[in-house]
């Protein structure tokens, strides 16, 4: 059983008096089932309910009294009531919009309970004009597994311990928790392909979970758009558009599909909701909060990397070649630094950002800005020496910030620079891939 981090804020959520119903918002397979079976273990009561059988739909949308409903759920689990806190989950609560607007009722008149509901086509349900509790609920999103899940369920969470209080430590561990980073970049997060390569360390025993896991998120194409015009464009992204990853990418005749802009942004627009996707785009101010300027074009970002690697077909090139930076053009490290990025906060809202400079000059890009308390911190993916970190220059120079982080297969240091234009001060933080999970602490550890 891999130990998700995810379990401390639902004991979080737990403890809480204001807590509200929560949703957790996630793709599917990500784990949101296994992960509340694990939790309602710490309950007196839990009781399990899919509303894709029939059954239990037919319990929720029964026109009795909240007071009643909840006998009624005891009954249909056989379950005879302990003394203690209850937790009622209600998985694939999309295919009950009644159910739906029946979390407000939970909140207003039986918060004694604990309720917990999930559903990968969620949106599907705001979409058809359904009373949606707003505001009498609360949200959590379930990523794929970070890499200190991974890390942790390899053994190596005393390493990942000592690092948390002393970065310096990477000098001695660096070699260990790199080879682990690398299995991670091929293995990917998704929990069945972490758990099948912790049992058996074999990557090529991985394949029937990768097709599995794409098949799915194909077959799901018409729950998607709801059997819309659209059917055919999500299927060819979801199909071909693995190859993009990291990718810059042009809307219009997406990777020669033929489709207009308008349809191709409406077809990922839909995939974001499923959260299969993001399209990242970038920011040409230097200065928080950061706000995407959306008529630009946008970065293609998967949920999973090592999805991206096996529909894409560049696992073969890592395992042949084990260096991170160089394979597959340096994309696949990029794309795997922007899924731990989103790890760093269980926010259904956080998306992920670049830079560029708005106009003028040569041109300049930052991977990744992250947002710091006030600051916004510019990151790089990319080895060599420091003065070949143009771009971080330049928008430390465009911005107010003092700090900046330059993500590589080195050990962990930190380099006091002087910016190439402008003359500024800055400490450049030279973070190993394996501590982008502690960089909010890093920063923290550096005065930020």
């Amino acid at each position: 059983m891999i130990e998700r981090s995810i379990i401390h804020d639902l004991e979080q959520w737990r403890n809480d008096p204001w807590r509200k119903p929560l949703i957790l918002r996630g793709a599917r397979q990500v784990g949101k089932t296994t992960i509340v079976n694990e939790f309602g273990k710490g309950f007196a009561n839990y009781l399990y309910f899919n509303l894709e059988d029939a059954n239990h739909r037919r319990a929720f949308e029964a026109d009795d009294s909240l007071d009643d409903k909840v006998s009624y759920l005891f009954a249909l689990q056989r379950q005879s009531r302990q003394s203690g806190d209850t937790l009622i989950f209600i998985d694939e609560i999309q295919n009950s919009p009644a159910t739906v607007s029946l979390l407000r009722y939970f909140y207003e008149q039986r918060s004694d309970l604990h309720v917990i509901a999930a559903g990968s086509l969620l949106e599907n349900v705001v979409d058809v004009n359904v009373s949606f509790p707003v505001g009498r609920v609360q949200y959590m999103a379930v990523r794929p597994c970070s890499f200190t899940e991974f890390a942790r369920a390899l053994g190596l969470a005393q390493q990942l311990a000592l690092l948390a209080t002393r970065p310096n430590a990477s000098a001695v561990l660096h070699r260990d928790l790199m080879s682990a980073f690398n299995q991670y970049t091929l293995v990917g997060g998704m929990p069945e392909a972490v758990q099948r390569y912790i049992d058996n360390r074999d990557i090529a025993s991985l394949q029937s979970t990768y097709d599995s896991l794409l098949q799915t998120y194909r077959d799901d194409a018409e729950k998607y758009v709801r059997k819309s015009k659209l059917t055919d464009v999500v299927r060819y992204i979801l199909n071909y558009g693995w190859s993009a990853a990291g990718d810059t990418i042009t809307l219009s005749d997406f990777l020669g599909s033929g489709y207009s802009a308008h349809a191709v942004k409406s077809a990922m627009m839909t995939l974001e909701k499923a959260m299969l996707l993001e399209l990242v785009y970038p920011s040409t101010s230097a200065l928080a909060p950061y706000i995407p300027e959306l008529k630009r074009k946008p970065k293609l970002i998967w949920l999973d990397t090592g999805l991206v690697g096996y529909a894409a077909r560049a696992q073969q090139e890592f395992i042949v070649s084990r260096d991170l930076m160089s394979t597959w053009r340096g994309k696949l490290a990029e794309h795997i630094v922007a899924q731990e990025l989103l790890t760093l906060s269980n926010r259904v809202g956080d998306r992920r950002g670049y830079w560029m400079r708005a106009r003028g000059g040569n041109s300049a890009e930052v991977d990744f800005v992250l947002q710091h308390k006030s600051l916004l911190v510019p990151i790089e993916v990319k080895a060599g020496h420091n003065s070949h970190l143009r771009s971080l220059h330049s928008f430390v120079d465009n911005g107010v910030t003092n700090v900046a982080v330059r993500v590589w297969p080195e050990p962990y240091s930190v380099n006091e620079l002087i910016s190439n234009t402008a003359g500024k001060p800055f400490k450049l933080i030279n973070l190993p891939f394996y501590m982008l999970g502690m960089l909010h602490e890093v920063l923290e550890h550096e005065g930020f």
